[in-house]
């Protein structure tokens, strides 16, 4: 065995340096790369031409509240009455949820609160209070500043159960009479500072006069529905695979193809109240970022798994790939 095995070794070394006295010919491997580079760099540019990804103007509350005003109004309220999607999110951003649990495990809570933020405060008084304001907003203002966090409530969820009652339809012009103190002129005042283009960069990162932090703008935008009207005409939906394409359906973040998956599938998007379905999908963010971290590091470990690592030589795929030289007896 080992004398075979020198024997080989021999022969592949000598046929390793003996010389080649085969027929030649020149090969300009300049020219050649550089006609590569250019037929390559004529194909980018054309393919980008037709198919690159749409350059599609950038969401803003001026066109919010221009376009969808009722929308925009019922948000703010919702924003001021702590029932929005961000006021009942939970960590990071507040207490106002528990967030999603991975089995008896609460990942958002063992966080705690990271990134503080309170809805009513941050998208509706603030942004009030940084610019004068009308005489009834001003008013307005002072008396929500005055008033204790138990009357504000009252006022807010009062008007917020009025605004969405089915009468309503969330029509401010068709709210039954009530004692809702400043929390319609609030509103009011919030939609005609954004229907103005004031509100666009208010909520960007006060004393920054760069800032690449637009947390509160898109949680504000958010919990209404002009994003989500936005998403479905571009086709980023999540039952579209949006979460790996660009605007218009275009193909982009292709990484996340694994991700994207299994938000497809019916137990991570079923309409059930109840039962193993409900739990998978009230939790599918953490479910599915855990599943994806577990086949990672099934891939990454291969090699230290039994049994894993013997699939390839089981399968014997390399020899389909080599076979000219196995097919040669070797």
């Amino acid at each position: 065995m080992m004398a075979a095995s020198r024997e080989l070794h021999g022969v592949q070394h000598q046929l390793e340096t003996t010389p080649w006295r085969g027929p030649k010919r020149h090969y300009d491997i300049l020219r050649e790369g550089l006609i590569a580079l250019l037929v390559v760099g004529v194909v980018v540019v054309g393919l980008a031409s037709f198919l690159g990804s749409p350059d599609d103007p950038a969401l803003t509350f001026k066109a919010w509240a221009t376009d969808m005003p009722q929308d925009f109004y019922d948000t703010t309220v919702s924003e001021l009455a702590g029932t929005s999607e961000s006021a009942t999110y939970g960590p990071p951003y507040n207490t106002g949820g528990t967030g999603q649990n991975l089995g008896p495990v609460n990942l958002q809570t063992a966080m705690g609160v990271r990134i503080p933020v309170d809805p009513a405060t941050d998208f509706v008084i603030t942004p009030l209070q940084s610019q004068a304001q009308p005489g009834d907003v001003s008013a307005a203002l002072s008396r929500w500043a005055a008033a204790t966090a138990d009357q504000r409530t009252a006022w807010t969820t009062a008007y917020d159960n009025a605004l969405n009652d089915p009468a309503a339809g969330g029509d401010p012009t068709k709210v039954a009479s009530g004692d809702y103190g400043p929390v319609p002129t609030l509103a009011s005042g919030l939609e005609a500072m954004a229907a103005s283009g004031a509100l666009d960069g208010i909520l960007a990162a006060p004393g920054n006069f760069y800032s690449t932090d637009n947390t509160k703008q898109i949680l504000f935008m958010g919990d209404g529905g002009y994003l989500d009207a936005a998403a479905s005409a571009t086709h980023l939906q999540g039952n579209q695979w949006g979460m790996m394409n660009e605007t218009g359906s275009y193909p982009g973040q292709q990484w996340l193809a694994p991700f994207s998956f299994w938000y497809q599938l019916p137990f991570f998007n079923s309409e059930a109240d109840s039962g193993l379905a409900a739990t998978l999908t009230a939790n599918g963010d953490i479910y599915i970022m855990a599943i994806v971290v577990v086949f990672t590091l099934v891939v990454m470990l291969l090699p230290f798994i039994p049994g894993l690592r013997e699939l390839p030589r089981v399968l014997g795929l390399h020899r389909l790939v080599w076979r000219r030289y196995y097919r040669d007896g070797h």
